[in-house]
């Protein structure tokens, strides 16, 4: 763990890994700041932006997910010196992703009247829908971004995304101030104005990750790309090997996502607030730690392609290694400001208590949560998707959600019983995910040494 390779390696991965984890952050920024200033009115307008929040999440996260396929495959292909495969994987995913963008946001917006179908409370799901809808029609700029992105970050080119991210961020937060109350002349839009805020501040990023790959020295070879032609079967191949990626964060991010609508079903306006206050939280040192994943699944794939074995297992452990200390100083965060965190959000003593009872769990599950994220991340490298989607779908909805039920339920609990399922689930998902890469990055390498021997 202290040996000089791991010590390059923690250094190669923090490299990639705080630029990303930034950058990523500015995705869950955008849900923090319309939550905080949306807060300011008052339990019900926050609980309409939980429910729009809970239902879209996970479609955004299965969009993101698609995109992240092509990371890996670039950072195989850098690592092979093909930049000809590399501009082929950007263009071809370029039409893939905003395929997905559009089709996942035309599918949104038409069914936010189904929001009326969730059992919420009335008041709620009416100050949802239009700001739900407006969520929708941001998926078209925030695929747009994230293909830039996750091209450049395939190259190991990271810190451009996250400047861009915390501008957008910036500019989302201006914005809800100014069209959320109505100030300087804006119009007072509510929670609707926290809605145009996203989608502005999303139109902004793409163009300006857009503009800074399309005028930088550093893709110039890139750039080239009439060489390469678009694809149906090259569409089909990232395709396949996107999709699943989406799946699995889908399949996570739903599962809290519904988590939301069974205490929905509690019928309190209160403890859907809370919920959403405490996984806000739980989602910035998440959203951090798929930064630590990328850099892991980036660094894995790049020795993948190179064909290096034992430096491709040292890649992978050290993004364990790093993720493993970061979620646990963040656990310990929750447990010590577990009283001071809400009040940053809502000044409402019920919704406080409340909150702070979840933190205490929120705690609890940190270590799973990042280690589960990362060992998506590390299998990702080395194109192995389908098991870890598997390993999704039973560990979040046939373990974590039906015992949050029984428990919240069955046996009283509440939101606290929900929560008490995902922790399960998440650590279902961590102890298998990990054992997976063990497994995996062995027979790698014994692979390797056999190569050896035989040439030898």
């Amino acid at each position: 763990m202290f040996s000089n390779e791991y010590i390059r390696e923690y250094k190669s991965n923090l490299k990639i890994a705080y630029p990303v984890a930034l950058s990523q952050l500015g995705h869950i920024a955008v849900g923090i700041a319309d939550s905080v200033m949306v807060g300011a009115l008052g339990g019900e307008p926050l609980a309409s932006v939980t429910i729009a929040f809970s239902v879209m999440i996970p479609f955004m996260m299965l969009g993101i997910g698609i995109s992240y396929g092509i990371s890996p495959l670039i950072a195989k292909a850098d690592g092979e010196s093909n930049p000809r495969e590399v501009a082929s994987v950007f263009k071809n995913s370029l039409l893939l992703n905003m395929g997905a963008g559009i089709l996942i946001a035309l599918l949104l917006y038409v069914s936010s009247p189904l929001l009326r179908n969730l059992n919420q409370p009335e008041q709620v799901v009416e100050m949802a829908i239009p700001f739900f809808e407006l969520l929708a029609i941001s998926m078209v700029p925030l695929m747009f971004f994230q293909t830039y992105r996750q091209f450049a970050e395939g190259l190991a080119i990271t810190r451009q995304a996250m400047y861009i991210s915390i501008s957008g961020n910036l500019l989302n937060i201006l914005l809800n101030y100014l069209l959320i109350p109505g100030r300087f002349g804006f119009p007072a839009l509510g929670v609707e104005g926290a809605g145009y805020a996203t989608l502005i501040s999303r139109i902004y990023m793409g163009l300006a990750m857009f503009a800074f790959i399309m005028y930088s020295p550093r893709f110039k070879k890139y750039r080239n790309l009439d060489q390469v032609v678009y694809s149906l079967k090259k569409v089909g191949r990232l395709f396949k090997m996107s999709i699943p990626v989406g799946i699995q964060l889908g399949l996570e991010s739903g599962a809290f996502g519904f988590a939301a609508i069974m205490i929905g079903w509690l019928g309190v306006a209160d403890e859907i607030a809370a919920h959403h206050i405490a996984l806000n939280m739980a989602a910035v040192s998440y959203m951090a730690a798929t930064g630590i994943a990328a850099a892991g699944s980036v660094r894995v794939g790049n020795e993948f392609g190179k064909g290096d074995y034992t430096k491709l297992r040292i890649a992978g452990l050290s993004a364990f290694h790093i993720v493993i200390l970061f979620m646990g100083a963040c656990a310990i965060t929750f447990v010590l400001l577990r009283d001071y965190l809400p009040h940053l959000y809502i000044q409402d003593v019920k919704i406080e208590s409340l909150t702070s009872s979840l933190l205490l769990i929120c705690a609890f599950f940190q270590l799973s949560d990042g280690i589960q994220v990362v060992g998506l991340g590390a299998l990702r490298g080395i194109g192995d998707v389908k098991i870890p989607t598997a390993i999704a779908l039973i560990s979040y909805w046939l373990i974590g959600i039906p015992i949050g039920y029984v428990f919240a339920f069955a046996y009283g609990l509440g939101t606290e019983g929900v929560w008490y399922g995902l922790f399960l689930g998440l650590l279902v998902a961590a102890c298998a995910l990990f054992i997976r890469f063990h497994i995996k990055s062995k027979d790698l390498l014994s692979e390797g040494l056999n190569k050896l021997k035989t040439v030898e």
